[in-house]
């Protein structure tokens, strides 16, 4: 009975405000939002929408962008999967891109901008020697008028991102074996992977993709940082007018997100096309017979993968020197005067953005991990597997299209603007990932554990208590951690649901890129970035901390 309701309770998180967002949105879009004065439908909104300068170039931007990031992401994920084959180099990999799996989109997106603008570290690192500068260069890198900035940004938090979920998937199918069979056959190893593995690879990580497509096309705390102001995405679009103090500019930010809707909608399907085009051309490539080719372009890609973790190290790393940074004067490629004064001092200015982002993460990973225990706890009591397709829709549609519309919903119940609305806000993109973190643990764990523990007398809960968790400790933490990190990264779903009174160290961190201390900006990424980063390694040192224990306790 509870694990039925916790189903039930999973399915009004997510779907109320998901699809009760989506519904006002589309009523605002069409001039129908009573709350602003808005009592009859009219296409007025999509007419100002449609008349606004430089949409087009809006439009290619977002497009090009997203599909630039989503397949260059891919390919390079997938060189680099293809080098680690066969080495069992994979675990410390995985373990090595923490940080950067960890660190929200914004902290990648700050650093990069620290990293690679005009006065960044880069340029630093390359002054005078090898430029002749002394003083910056006069161009436009972070913001190009061509996207290619926040396009690198995509890449390098994404790539890590697309590696490691490859790495678990990889594990679910004979893999080394397959490859084996075709290197008898004498394919080389770069052609027998591509052949071989990456058709049975993908699928197992076509949704993870999708969700990177989706979010590459709306992304908005990345864009705030790293993309052109004009033209400018059209999730930023939507976004300036929907935060307007002009309240009639609300109707064309929501048509504006309905576009972006339709945009990701029609991208999704577009990728699902080229995703059967890829399949023919590769079997026509095995029916060929050729064993060879492909070495060159594997590698040329997987060292193009490990240069994207060197950036998103040094990024973070030159976070860390900005922040500690008393005096560094272009061209030194490193300070030339260090101080702990800044940090302190801006520390109580810090006190309550980080002990909210931390009540949120707790409220928001704990609330998820829990459903997520029930929801596969159902699973096994009723012998059958339940896909919640209805979750996976935050991750798939642009958070712009019902985060406002959401808000209404939040403000009828009279919650806009509380710390409960926006764990719950942030529950609808925390949950999705804790229970895909967990769910393939939790499955593949021997029923017959269960069986002998109810054999022995044991109820249900006691099982599960006793039994299945302790077992599955370490998925259950590092789901955890996962849900903690998602939280710590919401933007959009603060931003809205807390009305704007709500202030985490994701918003003050956008908040501040804007302006031009680089050293206060610095802080505060860092310390965005070092919250989920601490729960990652609790979430590792715990299973080994309990079981060191108990083996502690059983000794003679």
């Amino acid at each position: 009975m509870m694990a039925r309701t916790a189903e039930a309770v999973v399915y009004a998180l997510i779907g109320i405000p998901v699809l009760g967002g989506l519904a006002v949105t589309l009523a605002a879009s069409l001039g129908f939002l009573p709350a602003l004065g808005g009592d009859a439908f009219s296409l007025a909104a999509w007419g100002r929408l449609f008349a606004e300068p430089g949409l087009g170039g809006t439009l290619r931007l977002t497009i090009g962008v997203g599909f630039a990031a989503t397949a260059l992401s891919l390919a390079l994920s997938f060189a680099v999967l293809a080098k680690l084959s066969g080495r069992r180099s994979g675990g410390r990999l995985d373990a090595a891109l923490a940080p950067l799996l960890a660190s929200p989109h914004s902290t990648i997106a700050i650093g990069l901008a620290f990293l690679i603008a005009p006065s960044g570290w880069l340029v630093r690192l390359l002054s005078p020697w090898a430029t002749g500068l002394t003083t910056p260069p006069d161009l436009i890198i972070v913001g190009d008028a061509g996207g290619l900035s926040l396009a690198l940004g995509l890449v390098l938090k994404e790539t890590p991102f697309l590696v490691a979920v490859g790495l678990t998937a990889i594990r679910q199918f004979p893999a080394e074996a397959n490859l084996r069979a075709a290197r008898g056959l004498g394919f080389e190893p770069a052609t027998a992977w591509l052949l071989v593995v990456a058709p049975q690879l993908y699928p197992r990580m076509r949704f993870p993709v999708y969700a990177v497509l989706a979010y590459s096309l709306s992304a908005v705390d990345m864009a705030l940082v790293l993309a052109p102001s004009h033209p400018a995405p059209l999730s930023i679009l939507a976004l300036r007018w929907l935060l307007s103090p002009d309240l009639a500019d609300v109707f064309p930010g929501e048509a504006a997100a309905m576009l972006q809707l339709a945009l990701v909608v029609a991208a999704l399907v577009v990728w699902r096309l080229a995703e059967g085009i890829a399949t023919a051309l590769l079997l026509r490539r095995a029916e060929s017979g050729a064993r060879d080719g492909g070495r060159f372009v594997v590698s040329a890609f997987a060292t193009l993968g490990a240069m994207t973790f060197v950036l998103g190290f040094a990024a973070l790393l030159g976070l860390g020197l900005w922040a500690f940074a008393w005096r560094w004067t272009f061209p030194h490629a490193f300070p030339e005067q260090w101080s702990l004064a800044l940090i302190l001092g801006r520390f109580q200015r810090l006190a309550e953005p980080l002990t909210t982002t931390i009540e949120l993460a707790l409220v928001s990973a704990l609330g998820a991990l829990a459903l997520a225990i029930a929801w596969l706890e159902n699973e096994d009591r009723r012998g059958r597997r339940t896909e919640p397709v209805l979750i996976f829709t935050p991750l798939l549609l642009p958070q712009i299209a019902f985060l406002f519309g959401a808000e209404t919903l939040f403000a009828a119940l009279r919650l806009d603007g509380s710390l409960a609305a926006v764990a719950w806000a942030h529950a609808l993109f925390v949950f999705p990932y804790v229970w895909l973190a967990l769910a393939d643990s939790w499955r593949a764990l021997d029923p017959r554990y269960a069986r002998a523990a109810t054999a022995l007398g044991a109820g249900r809960l006691t099982t599960l208590l006793r039994v299945k968790l302790p077992i599955l400790l370490g998925p259950l933490s590092l789901a955890f951690a996962i849900g903690v990190a998602v939280s710590v990264a919401q933007y959009l779903a603060t931003l809205f649901a807390g009305g704007g009174r709500v202030t985490t160290l994701t918003t003050e961190a956008l908040a501040l890129a804007a302006g031009g201390d680089r050293r206060l900006s610095a802080i505060v990424g860092l310390a965005q970035a070092f919250v989920p980063l601490a729960f990652y390694l609790v979430a590792l040192a715990t299973p080994c901390l309990v079981y060191a224990r108990r083996k502690g306790l059983q000794a003679p």
